[in-house]
């Protein structure tokens, strides 16, 4: 009688033992291959934390350098590393958009980005959208056409509308409405603000002679 199974049986020939037996050694390899490489990713890694760590910051244009714990969010490293107030912490969830600011020249929630995400990239606060002395259209028509009240959104709801103008330089009146329809008023002075950032888009098309019809 043969010692070696029928496979027709359902048995194990020396073969299938032999080519089993292959494919989990070269899959064991594999694995094991793998698990060096993430070894050597994560050795290869800055390990930040859990203490404060030092890291610059490009704000309005200027170099900024503090220290930070990796849970700090651009938010409170703007309030109480910079001392650049200007941006509101109001719902600190990313619900209200008070602490609008830009990266990178688009809007970002601060109060929802690490601090430490924000580095390499350019951070432009409310305190940096003026030039100089001279307000930014969309400051000064807030100021001419009363689209403030309590003041608590009103940073990151002028972010946000000068963001659009950034993009639009003739922004319809839905325009501007889906452009700051995630930032909470409680006042309700939305009427004031689509109408103040109508008025920038005019004041701008109009200094620059039309160019930017």
């Amino acid at each position: 009688m043969s010692n070696r199974s029928d496979p027709a049986r359902g048995g194990l020939t020396r073969r299938g033992f032999l080519k089993g037996a292959g494919v989990a050694a070269a899959g064991a390899a594999l694995a094991d291959g793998a698990m060096e490489a993430i070894g050597a990713e994560k050795e290869s890694r800055q390990v930040l934390g859990p203490a404060a760590t030092p890291i610059t910051l490009k704000i309005n244009g200027q170099d900024k350098n503090l220290d930070v714990e990796p849970r700090t969010t651009l938010a409170e490293a703007l309030r109480f590393k910079v001392d650049l107030t200007g941006t509101k912490v109001v719902c600190d969830r990313g619900a209200c958009s008070a602490c609008t600011v830009w990266i990178d020249g688009a809007t970002h929630l601060s109060c929802m980005t690490l601090a430490l995400d924000a580095r390499g990239r350019e951070i432009k606060t409310i305190e940096g959208l003026a030039l100089g002395e001279a307000l930014h259209p969309v400051q000064e028509q807030f100021i001419e056409h009363d689209a403030m009240q309590c003041g608590f959104c009103t940073p990151g709801m002028i972010m946000s509308c000068a963001a659009l103008l950034e993009k639009n330089k003739n922004p319809s009146l839905d325009d501007v409405k889906d452009a700051c329809s995630g930032n909470l008023c409680r006042c309700g002075t939305y009427p004031k603000v689509f109408d103040a950032t109508l008025a920038a888009a005019k004041q701008m098309n109009a200094v620059n002679g039309g160019k930017n019809a």
